[in-house]
């Protein structure tokens, strides 16, 4: 997953009628395992994570707006 901080991540819900959760991303890091992601979700919480594969997608800041 091609993502760069200030892009907005969306998670979608595991759950049926539950909304899926989105933020900023803050820090991408690379790891043994695949890459993680710091994230201020949209309801200000700050964690890290690592989506599974097809369980998130990433929508790219417009040029100019990062930082």
């Amino acid at each position: 997953m091609d993502a760069k901080p200030g892009d907005r991540i969306i998670i979608e819900s595991e759950r049926v009628g539950q909304p899926d959760r989105a933020g900023e991303i803050l820090e991408v890091t690379d790891s043994p395992f695949g890459r993680n992601f710091r994230v201020r979700w949209d309801d200000g919480h700050v964690t890290e994570i690592r989506p599974k594969s097809g369980s998130a997608r990433v929508e790219p800041t417009p040029a100019g707006r990062r930082g």
